[in-house]
């Protein structure tokens, strides 16, 4: 799949899907964010892709929402302002959403600047490696408006609540190293090997039963909101679906096959 906003490309089960407005360092506005809610839809219901890699081409990974959104909002009549801003908002997370829970492994390969909505994009993502120019920085504060994206949930998460209220609150730029440091970027590497790397470690990160994997995600990822017997209530429905699926069944016939050959 490729559109003039976004790529999508398919290799050996793994999914590199390309922000492409590098003009605009790839901004996100409403036509790419209809072109990307419909490629996650596709990778979320393609079986055969096992993992996502989420970039950004040319400098920038994405600089956040598009200035000339903000323009036409600023023209609207006062009337339709509120509601416009909320539709836009159920876009938004929708979009967010079907990241953080996409039911396989996602990786955000940072190239560039990750800003505002960029920076709560790769946030959602269940893992992030950056290059060395790669910088993050929650902006919203410099426009008058909060993080809109999910970083008011995923970054207390990464950092602690303290950091989070101080990189929300300043909006101040960090660097790929500052960002390894505080937990924001889970591993640093080259610009020239960057997406490489990355689909090297979605390669790694899917190998298991995708099954056991998309319940694993599902439930890890409600860990912090749910108490220990939720987690146990959940975790005995997955294991039941995990007894049942071919993954499971194909494993345990052939640790046994093996066991009995020695015997």
């Amino acid at each position: 799949m490729s559109t003039s906003l976004i790529e999508l490309q398919t290799e050996a089960g793994i999914a590199t899907l390309t922000f492409n407005r590098p003009d605009k360092r790839n901004a996100m506005n409403d036509d790419m964010r209809t072109e990307f809610i419909h490629a996650l839809e596709r990778v979320a219901a393609n079986t055969a892709i096992r993992a996502l890699v989420l970039t950004g081409a040319g400098k920038g990974f994405c600089a956040g929402g598009d200035i000339s959104g903000m323009e036409r909002r600023m023209k609207a009549p006062a009337g339709e302002v509120g509601f416009n801003g909320w539709h836009r908002q159920q876009r938004v997370h929708y979009t967010q959403s079907l990241l953080h829970t996409m039911p396989k492994p996602v990786i955000a390969a940072v190239n560039g600047a990750a800003s505002g909505l960029g920076a709560d994009t790769a946030l959602a993502c269940d893992f992030i490696i950056a290059s060395e120019w790669a910088n993050f920085s929650w902006s919203y504060i410099h426009r008058g408006i909060i993080p809109d994206g999910g970083g008011m949930y995923f970054l207390p998460r990464r950092v602690g609540l303290p950091k989070a209220k101080e990189l929300i609150f300043t909006g101040r730029k960090l660097d790929a190293d500052e960002a390894l440091a505080l937990g924001i970027v889970d591993r640093k590497t080259s610009a020239d090997t960057l997406v490489t790397d990355a689909q090297a470690w979605a390669t790694e990160l899917s190998r298991g039963s995708a099954t056991a994997l998309a319940l694993s995600k599902t439930i890890l990822n409600q860990s912090f909101e749910l108490s220990a017997q939720q987690i146990f209530a959940q975790g005995s429905q997955a294991q039941g679906i995990c007894y049942t699926s071919t993954e499971h069944r194909e494993s345990v016939m052939a640790f046994l096959a093996k066991s009995t050959a020695k015997e």
